[in-house]
């Protein structure tokens, strides 16, 4: 019996999700030169509605990067005092720790049930691990969504900085993420802002350092005058690193300003044939629950705590509870909450048990959204999914260790399933 894969999210800017096998016939990843601002087809639709003083929504949609106290609210910011006439709608849809692989999957509950004018996407630093070919999947799974629901909606790529990448940027090349988001923009005319690159100049000139440099105790020593330290940990920027890139983003947008609106984006071939464009939520029923699982509330506790996210999450506490549903597609997943009382799942696909996963690791001093993957490249048919809770309890050693204040042990005693969506390429049948 082996373990399912076990995607963790919000713990890190960093790849946290494995990607599927590399496909045939796609285009090479060859390193993609890096420029501040690509203009492309530009973001005319969205000019067009400003000028004449229309409503605007902007949708955020990316990383922890991006759900930080930073270039978002700045360049939201930056949009009501140069369109003051304006009345402009954020949408805040990042979350820390996740790719295009959870993104693409969310994008409809997230983002598109919004109706956005404006979508920026911010994924190539947690899309880092991922081979081209998988993030060509998932990107242009968003990007068919996006312009299926609305073929006037602009998209904007923005690519921001980790430590690592300044290798290949000092070169004048992007890494190998972004360089794959450049090629399907390039296919579908989607302008990119390259943050990223403004960030590896300044430190080029002596304007800024990644990261303070330590003495002997662990200390972080002082800068020099007149240099700005950029980042405490090298992915995720303090205030003046959001500002470089606020400037960075204000600057291209002037520079696209004045390129007329497309209308309706042309419908295109696919990049690649086996993209992520149907890949969807879908709810769980009472009807696919045992007789003792329940609701938790919106309004308090963990239901609270995670509502925005999942709207309704379904708690099992007792072993030999159930999840059973049928789908007709290749992939399916389960959106769940990781916790310190974190049970055991088994997974059976189509009759076969296919493993058994803790939802629980050594990080769990805490509870935080998760996904349980169950199945991908399955052949496009009928399939049935059964997860049990197993009477067995993981091992809370790793985690409780962590413990920085009072030990408690109630706060890992027992064992709990908790699912938000069952996320899938395909759709649930009755």
């Amino acid at each position: 019996m082996h373990s399912l894969q076990l995607l963790t999210i919000g713990l890190a800017a960093v790849p946290l999700f494995a990607t599927l096998a590399a496909s045939a016939d796609v285009p090479a990843a060859a390193p993609v030169p890096a420029v501040l601002c690509q203009p492309r087809l530009g973001l005319g639709n969205f000019f067009a509605k400003v000028k004449k003083g229309e409503p605007v929504t902007v949708a955020y949609f990316g990383g922890s990067i991006t759900a930080a106290n930073g270039w978002r609210p700045k360049t939201m910011a930056w949009f009501r005092q140069k369109y003051p006439d304006v009345k402009f709608t954020e949408v805040a849809a990042a979350i820390g720790g996740t790719g295009s692989y959870l993104g693409a999957y969310r994008f409809h509950n997230d983002v598109l049930v919004h109706n956005p004018d404006l979508i920026f996407v911010e994924f190539a630093v947690n899309d880092g691990g991922d081979k081209p070919e998988a993030i060509w999947r998932q990107m242009e799974g968003i990007v068919r969504q996006a312009r299926r629901a609305n073929p006037k909606v602009d998209i904007c790529y923005i690519y921001t900085f980790r430590v690592g990448y300044e290798a290949q940027l000092s070169q004048g090349v992007n890494p190998p993420a972004a360089s794959a988001d450049e090629k399907l923009a390039d296919y579908y005319g989607i302008p990119s802002i390259n943050v990223a690159l403004e960030t590896v100049h300044r430190q080029q000139a002596g304007k800024i350092v990644y990261i303070a440099q330590k003495d002997a105790t662990g200390h972080a020593l002082p800068v020099a005058d007149g240099v700005t330290l950029w980042s405490n940990d090298g992915v995720h920027p303090l205030d003046a690193g959001h500002e470089i890139y606020t400037q960075v983003i204000a600057d291209a947008f002037e520079k696209m300003e004045s390129i007329p609106p497309v209308g309706a984006y042309p419908t295109k071939a696919p990049f690649v044939a086996d993209n992520w464009e149907n890949a969807k939520q879908a709810p769980i029923l009472p009807s696919m629950l045992s007789a003792g699982w329940t609701k938790l509330s919106a309004v308090d506790g963990i239901g609270k705590q995670f509502h925005s996210l999942m709207p309704e999450i379904w708690q099992a506490t007792q072993p030999g509870e159930t999840l059973t549903f049928k789908f007709k597609g290749t992939a399916v997943n389960l959106y769940d909450i990781l916790g310190p009382d974190g049970g055991e799942a088994i997974v059976t696909l189509d009759g076969k048990e296919v493993g058994t996963t803790p939802l629980f690791d050594h990080y769990c001093t805490y509870h935080r959204l998760n996904t349980l993957a169950i199945g991908s490249g399955l052949a496009d048919a009928v399939h049935t999914v059964k997860v049990e809770l197993s009477s067995h309890q993981p091992d809370r050693t790793p985690a409780s260790k962590q413990e920085t204040g009072a030990f408690d042990p109630k706060k890992y005693e027992g064992v709990a399933l908790r699912f938000g969506s069952i996320m899938l390429i395909g759709d649930v049948v009755n």
